[in-house]
């Protein structure tokens, strides 16, 4: 009788395109950043929210318009078991000014908010952009103040600074003047436009008559001479959109935060309003903007609600933990204690010894596997600043300690904490 052949082995599922597996250094660097923003929001008061991961489909289709490229090629959309439309965010925001309508936070207005987490958009990846990424969020959600801006635009300054990557960021900042100012200008560039549209590009033709504000941000070159002679906001700006603006840029130099004008940066959505800005570098290549926002006083009313003045920005992780990578910053957890099983049957006591400096705040390991012959040599070569060793061989017939980082460690309040130690092992 024949033996049964071999089951084929089952092929190795891969990852999905656009998505990434982050270990060591890269991964070192994405935990900066985030603890690095948790640290400001609280410095800042900023209270922490959690948001669904995904919501009903016209959340961001209203809030991001149902012509972009967000909405019309790159959202994550499907239909769940009951026949409605889903949609996996593809930004914070929208969900955020749901939650503000839906929980009835009108109440604690001005309300002040940081997120981060996931995000997921179909488009194609390159060098920091992915098609599940992640972002830092932080918004505030009913105060109409310039200051509100400043502090906003401080508070991601600060972070760029905290994170060690300031240099070569550059703030780029815009008005969009207020609802007056901002459809006097769409007027003005809808007319200018006209009269180029048959060299326009096709796409910028086609946004011409729906959201001329977005030709301005036209990378394709058959548009450049003409964005570049286009009308400026600066020439329709109403005197309270001028006030509020130079109120901004005042915070900004009391403040300390260096900036500069960008009139080509645009905001092509009608809600938003005034500030609009980006900070970017050019370490990054053709992807250069690493946070980036503005205000948006027509958010909420675009989503059914009353009119409510916000402020918000996001943040790239990947962008922002890349540029901490490429600075140099090292992030390998120190280890302040390792010990060691020379001697088989020391095991328990060493892991037990590890529990109890792990609670008083030590990072520790216990190096009880593998020959008890090579454990020290393992042990030396993580570089702890103390070495503790449990050998019967020694002729203490107990434990030795070496400080091998003598600067790094508080001798008398380790040496304490051994004296206190209770070993509940017996010898």
């Amino acid at each position: 009788m024949t033996s049964p052949k071999p089951s084929a082995r089952p092929e190795i599922p891969q990852a999905i395109r656009g998505t990434q597996d982050i270990i060591g250094a890269a991964a070192e660097s994405f935990g900066f950043v985030v603890a690095t923003f948790e640290r400001l929001r609280r410095l800042y008061r900023f209270g922490r929210v959690e948001m669904p991961v995904f919501e009903k489909t016209p959340v961001f289709a209203r809030s991001l318009g149902e012509t972009t490229d967000v909405v019309s090629k790159e959202m994550y959309s499907f239909d769940d078991r009951g026949g409605e439309s889903l949609t996996l965010r593809p930004e914070f925001t929208a969900g955020l000014a749901r939650a503000y309508l839906t929980n009835g936070w009108q109440q604690f207005a001005p309300l002040r908010l940081a997120t981060h987490g996931p995000l997921f958009r179909y488009e194609r990846p390159q060098k920091g952009r992915y098609r599940q990424f992640h972002q830092l969020d932080a918004e505030v959600i009913g105060s109409g103040e310039p200051e509100t801006d400043v502090e906003m635009l401080c508070l991601a300054d600060h972070l760029l600074h905290e994170l060690g990557i300031a240099d070569g960021v550059t703030l780029q900042l815009n008005t969009l003047g207020d609802a007056v100012s901002r459809e006097a200008w769409r007027h003005a560039l809808i007319g200018y436009f006209r009269d180029h549209r048959a060299s326009l590009s096709e796409d910028s033709q086609d946004r011409l008559e729906r959201n001329p504000l977005r030709i301005l941000d036209s990378k394709d070159p058959r548009d450049q001479p003409f964005t570049a002679a286009a009308p400026r906001i600066d020439d329709f700006l109403s005197a309270e959109a001028q006030d509020f603006f130079g109120c901004v840029t005042q915070g900004l130099a009391a403040a300390g935060v260096a900036w500069t004008r960008a009139p080509g940066l645009v905001r092509g959505l009608d809600y938003y309003r005034h500030t609009a800005f980006e900070f970017v570098t050019d370490r990054l290549g053709a992807q250069g903007t690493v946070l980036g926002g503005g205000r948006y006083d027509g958010l909420i009313a675009a989503l059914g609600g009353p009119p409510t003045p916000a402020v918000g920005w996001a943040a790239g992780i990947e962008r922002l933990a890349m540029l901490v990578t490429e600075s140099g910053a090292q992030f390998a957890p120190r280890l302040d204690v390792a010990v060691v099983a020379e001697s088989i049957g020391e095991e328990t006591k060493a892991s037990a010894l590890v529990a109890y400096l792990r609670r008083a705040g030590l990072t520790c390991e216990a190096f009880v596997s593998g020959s008890p012959r090579k454990r020290y040599d393992r042990a030396l070569k993580a570089n702890p600043a103390l070495a503790i060793s449990f050998d019967v061989r020694h002729e203490t017939g107990g434990r030795t300690m070496r400080f091998l980082k003598p600067e790094a460690l508080d001798r008398l309040r380790v040496q304490t904490l051994l004296d206190g130690w209770d070993c509940p092992v017996s010898a």
